[in-house]
Parts: structure tokens; sequence; C-alpha cells
């Protein structure tokens, strides 16, 4: 039987036995349990929908031993500058007209300079302004810079922890994890949402999922998104010979997940175009109601649009309408709906 002694009620005082033990459950008990959680909390056929774009691409000074953006890894990445404002602009007109909602812009910094975040800001404004939810990912912030972003419209700032305390040197060794949880503590007194998760197939053990899914659910405030992103292996990286993870396992931290964090939005992200519809399937079932929509995530593919919408009929899914109150810089709260189609 499912464990009883989880609610839907959100904690964040989860214990690392009590987290691998949910994980632990028969294959069919943890998803019964997520997906009565998840019932509680969300409309469980309808998806929220983020675009994602690389707005400055490789030269990153960091080691992550799964990124192709790397500076330190023999990739065939090319790197490029910092986009324009109007052709990031651009892209998200298109996004929305897809049915986005939310516009994600990703950075290879280690930091942003301030030079570097005017530009960053302008895009943020201008996402804003299409009425779009708008999310940034920009490497290591201070203070004074989180809130510049938040005052120019952010809504989401996306920092990942991408795995356990305990199994993080293995994969990355030019920022440490308290680094990571520093930023997540700036952006959120600012009063920014977060966007947190990690990446599962690197080598970790169950434990070690266990271990990241504590560290975020017990988080002071919950991240409102929850990215769980498979490996993806490209050649030129550390991890490009990695073995592939169990696809059932991926489920199962997927599941996870909605339990420890009842009324996040769970999101399948990188990894999503080497997945079955199978596959995809159980993950919704199990509480995913996120997904990136479009060909590419920053650097690697992502499963073609086409093949979503094919997918989404095939499951009686729709698309996320969201209807939120909004501030505009410098001006009064008012509310956008945005409507979605198939």
């Amino acid at each position: 039987m499912p464990l009883t002694h989880t609610t839907s009620q959100p904690r964040n005082d989860w214990s690392l036995d009590e987290i691998e033990a949910i994980l632990d459950q028969p294959f069919n008990d943890l998803l019964f349990q997520a997906q009565g959680v998840h019932r509680a909390h969300f409309d469980p056929n309808r998806i929220q929908v983020s675009t994602l774009l690389s707005i400055k691409t490789g030269a990153c000074p960091e080691d992550c031993g799964y990124c192709a953006q790397s500076a330190r890894h023999e990739t065939k990445l090319e790197p490029e500058r910092l986009m324009p404002v109007e052709a990031v602009l651009e892209v998200a007109r298109e996004a929305r007209g897809r049915g986005a909602t939310r516009f994600c812009m990703g950075a290879a910094w280690r930091n942003p300079t301030d030079r570097n975040l005017d530009q960053v800001l302008a895009m943020v404004e201008g996402v804003h302004a299409l009425g779009m939810e708008t999310c940034v990912t920009l490497g290591m912030l201070t203070a004074a810079q989180a809130h510049r972003l938040k005052d120019a419209g952010l809504d989401y700032y996306n920092h990942n922890l991408d795995t356990s305390p305990e199994f993080y040197g293995q994969v990355i060794s030019t920022r440490t994890y308290q680094d990571r949880l520093d930023t997540l503590d700036r952006v959120r007194e600012v009063g920014l949402k977060t966007c947190s998760g990690g990446i599962l197939g690197m080598g970790e053990s169950r434990r070690d999922r266990a271990s990241m899914l504590r560290q975020l659910s017990n988080l002071p405030a919950h991240p409102e998104s929850v990215p769980i992103n498979l490996l993806v292996r490209v050649e030129g990286t550390p991890l490009f010979g990695q073995a592939a993870l169990d696809p059932f396992e991926f489920v199962r931290v997927v599941a996870a997940a909605r339990v420890l964090m009842p009324a996040s939005h769970v999101r399948l992200s990188a990894g999503r175009s080497e997945m079955s519809d199978e596959l995809q399937a159980l993950c919704f079932l199990a509480g995913a109601n996120s997904i990136f929509y479009g060909e590419r995530l920053l650097t690697t593919p992502n499963a073609a649009s086409d093949r979503d919408r094919q997918l989404f009929e095939r499951l009686g899914l729709a698309f996320e309408e969201v209807e939120a109150e909004r501030t505009e810089p410098g001006a009064c709260n008012k509310t956008v709906e945005h409507r979605i189609r198939l």
C-alpha cells in the first residue's frame, strides 16, 4: 500500500530516510500516491509550456561535467556573443504564437557583469511587455543584481542544484554547492520566484537523488518550478560515456518531487528528445505538469513541437491557460490572460 505518512500539505523538514522510503515504494504505489497529490493541487490534464533561448552561448569558465558550453571541454559548440535585444524579442513573439506562456533566457556566464546585465534587463522588460512570464538563468548573482532584475519585471530566476551535495564534487569543481544555495537565497529575498531542480543520470545513486530532492524540498520556500533533467551525453564532455539511466528511475524521481513539493510545477526539461512517448506519459501520470516547448534547449535538441502536439492529443492533455496578476515596471497591476491553442 502507498505510504500514509505523506500528505499533500507542503513540508520543509523532510529527512533523507523519509525521501528514500518514498522512492523505494513499489512503482504502482508511488505513482498512485503522486497522482493523488497532483490532483489535489492541479488540473491533471493541463501542462504549462515554456520556451528556452540561449541568449549568450559557450565560452563559460565553469567546468560542469555535463555542459557543452564549458570552455574547458572540447565540444563542437561555437561560442556566440550576447544576442541583440530585438532578436531575442522576435523569438519570444514566435514562442508566444506557438503557445508558450513563459519565456526563459539563458546566458553561459559564471556571473553577469553589470554591463551585460543592462542588456538582459532590456530583454526582460521587452518579454514582460508581450504579456509572457519571464525567466532568466545567468549564473551567480549579487543581491543588487537580483533587485535590478526584479525591478525590470522578471518573474523567475533559474538556478539548478544539479545533484546532491555529496555527489556534486564529482561533477563540478569551479562553483560550490553553497554558491548555488546563496544565489537562490538572494533571488528569493527580493521576491523573485525560483526555478531549481537537477540532472539525473550522471552516475549518482538513488540516495544521491533522494538527497537532491531533500535539498530542494527543505528550502525556506519550495521552488515554484522544479525542472527534472535527464543527462544529455554530449561528445567532448566528461560525462559523454555515462551509462543511460533506467527510465523507471527517472519516473520515480518525478513522482517523488510531486509528493515532496505538491504545489510546484514539475518540469520535464533536458533529455526529453530521447524519451519515448510512453515514458513521457508515465511522467505526466507521476505529476509532471510543465515542459519546454521548441526545437532546442540552449544547445541541445528538444522534442519537436509537432510531436508534442500529437502526444498531447493522444493523451487528452491541453496547454495550460494562465491568468495571473502581473506588475508592469513603474505601473499598477494588470491582468494578462494567455489563450493557448493546440
